[in-house]
């Protein structure tokens, strides 16, 4: 890119993961491709297809690329992915960097057959787990953990009688956050880590099956939500039905969900593990309203996952709730940008504040997080810039302090703003009038009974984690 700078905004999503089983033998690809599209809030660096037919000769047929659902299949790539039985994925990187041999899913022929896998989560001892396959012999084709899981699997089925019983040999040796969806010839396979930390559920339109990250994307397709998968839980899914093992499951207690998948990449209309998303967005806003009450003529929420915190706000305040942006919903969330205009903020590609809403108000400003605590300066300076005599900032999340090794790409220490700055000193730097986080302690009520990683506010991880960053070390 030597004329072009890429741009990031904010803070990088996770991945997700779509999984169909037409038990009667129609084609599942267009399904997987309207399941990913719900899903792609949640990566939109690459995307890929594998499909098989579980009647016919059980070749895998796949088609990956680097982009957009929507820019990488037409009705043509579909139309070629014949099969009964399929796996999609949508990606941003959190580990690897951006090429296409790194999009998923992966497929392996091996001994035993084809398989395909998709993974959305980051192992926390994935580099160990690659030196030693490196050392018998094992040669690698991407920089991602997922390739790491996808061998394992692929060995331990060369000693156990059933796929599913390799996937839960190979869970055995992996250690951070998963939600798993593989492919075998005859059967679809979704595996969730024993702490629940990335979340996967099962669906049903018919007599097709159905498993994906978020609840969203089974109700896209026209499907019913069954249930969630269990934190520890693999199920299985053939002709004869469903069987389930919760040999890897852990005590209720321990398990840990991602607050973050609350406050900010699930979509607003999925439920996790019977907490609804929406509903957990209006609590942390009515919680930053208790906790940081302001004299202000109007709330705004920041597109996207501010809009819900700010009406919660509002709610609880008795401020008025308002759109103050107009967001260009054709933007991924990276793009390009010419090095020449780098005075322009990048932010106003992707928003525009409505000047006639804002003119003259005293405003609060809810969004879910400030990584490097640019964009919100640059969104606060627009809001001044239409007219707004004051801007209150809220965050739905407590301070960024630590990093993330488990999928989520929450960057190092070093960039994260809240780790060398104070409230105050963050507060000058981006120029609001007023700023407050979560409180760590009201965190809980977003998700009522639920066990949840909170790591990257508290440094609490649930398991050992890595010493060094991880995120590229197969780069």
């Amino acid at each position: 890119m030597s004329n072009y700078e890429k741009i990031t905004t904010g803070m990088g999503e996770e991945c997700g993961v779509f999984g169909a089983y037409d038990m009667d033998g129609g084609d599942v690809a267009p399904s997987v491709y309207y399941g990913l599209f719900a899903l792609q809030h949640r990566g939109q660096e690459s995307c890929g297809i594998a499909v098989t037919d579980t009647y016919g000769e059980r070749k895998v047929h796949s088609k990956k690329g680097l982009g957009l659902v929507n820019e990488v299949f037409d009705e043509e790539a579909l139309e070629g992915l014949k099969g009964n039985l399929g796996v999609g994925h949508v990606r941003y990187s959190t580990a690897g960097a951006t090429k296409v041999e790194n999009a998923m899913p992966l497929v392996l022929n091996y001994v035993k057959g084809t398989l395909a896998i998709a993974h959305n989560g980051n192992l926390t001892n994935a580099v160990e787990l690659r030196h030693e396959l490196e050392y018998t012999g094992a040669i690698f084709q991407t920089t991602i953990d997922s390739e790491v899981i996808a061998y394992h699997i692929a060995r331990e089925r060369l000693k156990t009688a059933k796929a599913e019983e390799a996937v839960r040999n190979a869970m055995q040796k992996i250690e951070g956050a998963y939600a798993l969806v593989v492919i075998s010839p005859r059967k679809m396979i979704g595996a969730r880590d024993p702490f629940g930390l990335r979340p996967l559920c099962i669906g049903k339109r018919d007599n097709t099956y159905f498993l994906a990250s978020e609840s969203c994307a089974i109700a896209a397709v026209g499907g019913e939500f069954v249930r969630d998968v269990e934190p520890g839980e693999i199920v299985s899914f053939t002709k004869n039905g469903i069987t389930s093992d919760k040999s890897m499951a852990i005590s209720p207690k321990k398990q840990a969900r991602c607050i973050f998948e609350y406050i900010y990449f699930a979509r607003t209309d999925s439920t996790i593990d019977k907490v609804n998303v929406y509903h957990s967005r209006i609590t942390a806003g009515k919680a930053l309203a208790q906790s940081y009450p302001v004299e202000a003529d109007l709330v705004v929420g920041v597109p996207d996952s501010g809009l819900v915190a700010a009406k919660g706000y509002s709610e609880e305040s008795g401020i008025p709730y308002g759109m103050a942006f107009h967001k260009n919903s054709y933007v991924g969330r990276t793009f390009i940008k010419p090095k020449q205009s780098q005075r322009e903020s990048s932010v106003k590609i992707k928003l525009n504040v409505i000047e006639e809403v804002v003119k003259g108000k005293r405003i609060v400003m809810v969004d879910d997080s400030i990584v490097r605590g640019t964009t919100c300066a640059n969104i606060i300076k627009m809001l001044k810039k239409a007219g707004a005599t004051e801007v209150h900032v809220r965050i739905s999340s407590p301070p960024f302090l630590h990093p993330c090794y488990f999928g989520t790409d929450v960057p190092s220490n070093d960039q994260l703003i809240a780790h060398s700055h104070t409230t105050e000193e963050i507060r000058e730097m981006i120029g609001a009038d007023s700023l407050g986080y979560m409180e760590i302690g009201k965190l809980k009520d977003m998700v009522g009974e639920l066990a949840y990683c909170d790591a990257c506010f508290t440094g609490n991880y649930p398991m050992k984690v890595p010493t060094e960053d991880i995120s590229h070390a197969f780069d």
